[in-house]
């Protein structure tokens, strides 16, 4: 609303240009000469619940994009508490943008206690790699490796899990999403997905007999589609682990709440009240 984005520039003492939904990699291309030019940022949203907050590294330092993040994050409640501020830095020169790793997201602190949260206070290692950090709003984690992409959520996957402490580690490979799922790059996700699996047997070599290796997502983002956002519902879970009875099947879960479930009870915590859990269908005796 634009009393919202009034009160916004004042507290930043900047002003702002955009405030639509849109594509993060086409609005910098639609705005990021103005930008340059007048030094205003440039705010946006998109199908998620989000506030979107780009700007140039030359123009406002990653430090100060932060701060800007932490103020509407501060700023965002009540009717218009989106689940996340997200910051969006790029570099380049106009018709050349491209987007930094460094972006972070100041997510709502969630209303009630997460698996992750269920797991600390168990005594176990809560571990997450990637933005789970940001996304729980630090919330609930022992142990964190803030990693870029791909290659680095898996190297801090395996790191963690060679540490043979007990609990959960909970990793976002971001590359997906961020950079072929949304970009619409059929070919830039299948060269991923099969970097991937090249990468998994490390995985699974990392395993011990008692560990057990969930794969699955937050959602579908199908790069063949029109659209640039979430674009299917239905998402793959594949379970591995010398404990998983070989050829069980989950069939099709009705909530994301029944992985958490089925952490809680494989670990034996407390759940979230959420959710059914699978353990006792997939697992050996």
């Amino acid at each position: 609303p634009s009393d919202f984005i009034s009160a916004f520039e004042k507290r930043i003492e900047r002003g702002t240009i955009g405030n639509y939904a849109a594509s993060g990699t086409a609005i910098i291309d639609q705005l990021g000469a103005e930008h340059l030019a007048t030094g205003k940022i440039i705010v946006y949203t998109s199908g998620d619940s989000v506030f979107q907050i780009a700007a140039h590294d030359e123009i406002i330092p990653l430090k100060q994009l932060y701060e800007i993040c932490e103020i509407a994050r501060e700023m965002l409640k009540g009717d218009l508490a989106v689940g996340r501020v997200i910051a969006r830095p790029f570099v380049g020169k106009v018709g050349s943008f491209k987007r930094t790793e460094h972006r972070k997201d100041f997510s709502l602190v969630p209303p009630r206690e997460t698996i992750l949260d269920k797991v600390k206070k168990a005594g176990l290692m809560s571990a997450g790699v990637g933005k789970i950090e940001d996304i729980f709003a630090d919330r609930g984690l022992t142990d964190s490796n803030h990693t870029g992409n791909n290659h680095d959520g898996v190297d801090g996957t395996i790191r963690f899990i060679q540490t043979r402490k007990r609990g959960f580690i909970f990793t976002n490979l971001v590359d997906f999403d961020s950079l072929y799922g949304h970009r619409n790059d059929p070919k830039g996700y299948a060269d991923a997905l099969e970097e991937f699996d090249r990468r998994l047997p490390e995985i699974i070599a990392a395993l011990s007999d008692d560990d057990i290796l969930m794969l699955t997502a937050d959602h579908g983002n199908d790069p063949t589609t029109s659209s640039t956002d979430h674009s299917r519902e239905r998402v793959p879970l594949l379970i591995a682990g010398k404990r998983i009875k070989s050829g069980a099947n989950v069939g099709t879960r009705k909530t994301f709440a029944d992985v958490a479930a089925t952490i809680a009870k494989m670990l034996n915590v407390e759940d979230t009240g959420e959710g059914e859990e699978f353990a006792s269908f997939v697992g050996r005796d």
